[in-house]
């Protein structure tokens, strides 16, 4: 193992270490931090991949319900990681979890689009994780989930101030360090999200921010060749040749 990929680790856990002490209030009625119970799976992530520096770095918001909340990798969309990444471990659970939101782990039934969608990209362009890893790496900007009484996904962006400000601070610190262990030329945020805090934290290193497309279903634009669409917003600044 690298000095990036032990520096990343030390950092992951402490950033999951920070999330953990801060409170939200309803209609936030559950907060799953896959870097608690997933820890196993997202520490071999950043164990494999995570040596050496890295030319391009992909910024995505948070878990989602059946990605990363599921399999501790970022968009990490099960057959992916299974068949692709070839990573398996032991998923636990959230301390305190809505049954209309249950942790199944790798047996989770359900795949979630927008990995399959970007993991789908990298493997076609790409063929091996060793060549897409080779330069490139995917991070999540925040490792919490928030999810409502009712099983509704709740995303970061939609929190109250006095809530969302603390846990920008540190998702913020925690983006620099990453950003100063791995050195990338290129953070391109996933989503306007991502590329908006990417553009914040990225303001005092010389690294330039770009933005794709968010490959999510909701977005009826994404719904129509997301991959040709991220793949020209790729190329038009020369992150990709």
């Amino acid at each position: 193992m690298s000095g990036e990929s032990k520096h990343l680790i030390a950092a992951a856990r402490e950033l999951a270490a920070q999330v953990d002490r801060l409170k939200f209030k309803p209609p936030v009625t559950h907060i799953y931090n896959p870097l608690d119970y997933a820890w196993a799976a997202h520490e071999k992530y950043l164990r494999k991949f995570g040596d050496g520096k890295k030319r391009v770095i992909f910024l995505g918001m948070n878990p989602g319900p059946f990605g990363m909340v599921q399999t501790g990798i970022p968009f990490g969309e099960i057959a992916a990681v299974r068949n692709w990444l070839k990573i398996s471990a032991k998923i636990g659970e959230p301390a305190q979890y809505n049954p209309k939101r249950p942790v199944l782990g790798f047996d989770c039934p359900n795949s979630e689009v927008s990995g399959r969608r970007l993991w789908g990209l990298f493997a076609e362009r790409f063929g091996t994780p060793d060549k897409f890893f080779k330069e490139h790496f995917v991070a999540n900007y925040c490792p919490l989930a928030f999810v409502e009484k009712g099983g509704l996904n709740r995303t970061p962006n939609k929190l109250p101030p006095s809530e969302k400000n603390p846990l920008l601070k540190i998702c913020d610190e925690h983006l620099h360090r990453v950003l100063e262990i791995l050195e990338p030329e290129w953070l391109i945020g996933i989503g306007g999200f991502a590329a908006v805090r990417g553009k914040v934290v990225a303001e005092d290193l010389k690294i330039q921010v770009g933005q794709i497309l968010h490959p999510s279903p909701a977005s009826p634009k994404a719904n129509r060749g997301w991959a040709k669409i991220a793949t020209k917003e790729l190329q038009q600044p020369g992150v990709w040749k």
